[in-house]
């Protein structure tokens, strides 16, 4: 725990130490600090920028105190729930917002390339125009969600606030959620609508009642952890039986990205302190994901081809 009258010093004097919180010597940001939500009451572009009195002065207590602890041959302890880490800049955890950015990427080029695949190299339904591939709509979907689960995975690694951090949490439950029914359609293999919508709609009110709860009532961080390690294990599963049974073309691909994930979820159950204050158990999970969503978006396309060619073959045959 803080050192609180050290943040309550620093808050009134703007000094700790040799560092000089220039926020903290304005009457201005002193006001704003001690409001209920500073987030809504400065300007979108100033608070961005600049780490508010409250959030540096936590930031410089929490550092002299783990300085205190290593010197006292003592382990790091986490902090509000959060690991002692160094920022650089204004990123608070560099490492992590680094790699969600390069997550971000990853989907965004696995996505365009699956687009591309899709629209312009592989057959069309000649009546309709449409693909042959029968979740090509469905994939277009996972796509923004998770890419807009990186963009927020992204900005709460950089800034930790609560707007931002139930932002990235309701985000990744979100394409959890999506990424589920995806997999239930794609296992079973869903066409119809209305069966799609059976499928669908008691994960969808799981999910948003979850999503709900963790925004307006607690946000839980133990229950949340089993919420997505429990819909995370689910698809692991599903799919690995799935493309054994199937003996789907691509499925040492798949089998990489089941055991890869499997691997990978392990890191997220058993954290650790930060090496050198920058490199958690968490910022690993997001390296790992990097090379498995590359693999992930590769078996997609194949899907894709697979898909299509075997409906083409079975309408020439006719």
């Amino acid at each position: 725990p803080l050192n609180l009258t050290c943040v309550g010093e620093c808050q009134n004097t703007g000094i700790i130490g040799g560092n000089i919180i220039s926020h903290c010597q304005s009457r201005e940001n002193d006001s704003i600090s001690a409001g209920s939500s500073w987030y809504t009451q400065e300007a979108l572009r100033v608070q961005w920028k600049q780490l508010n009195c409250m959030t540096d002065c936590r930031y410089y207590c929490m550092m002299r105190r783990e300085e205190e602890r290593r010197l006292g041959g003592l382990s790091p302890v986490q902090y509000h729930g959060k690991w002692p880490f160094k920022r650089v800049s204004v990123f608070q955890e560099p490492l992590s917002a680094a790699l969600s950015a390069l997550n971000l990427l990853m989907h965004f080029t696995g996505w365009l390339s699956f687009f591309l695949l899709v629209k312009y190299r592989l057959p069309l339904r000649p009546q309709t125009k449409k693909t042959y591939y029968e979740y090509t709509g469905l994939w277009h979907i996972y796509a923004i969600l998770s890419m807009n689960a990186w963009i927020w995975s992204s900005v709460f690694h950089t800034r930790d606030i609560d707007l931002t951090e139930k932002l990235d949490y309701s985000s990744a439950v979100a394409v959890l959620g999506y990424s589920l029914i995806l997999t239930l359609l794609r296992i079973f293999n869903v066409k119809e609508g209305a069966t799609r919508v059976m499928f669908a709609a008691p994960i969808l009110a799981f999910v948003t009642t979850h999503i709900l709860y963790l925004n307006f009532y607690e946000l839980d961080y133990g229950w949340n952890m089993k919420v997505c390690v429990a819909m995370g294990v689910v698809q692991i599963v599903a799919w690995a039986i799935w493309a054994g049974v199937t003996h789907h073309p691509s499925r040492l691909k798949l089998w990489v990205v089941v055991f890869g994930g499997a691997l990978a979820m392990l890191l997220e159950v058993f954290d650790f302190p930060p090496y050198k204050g920058y490199a958690d158990a968490h910022s690993l999970w997001h390296a790992s994901t990097v090379p498995l969503t590359y693999l992930w978006w590769s078996f997609i396309k194949d899907d894709a081809q697979f898909r299509t060619s075997t409906l083409t073959l079975v309408k020439k045959a006719r």
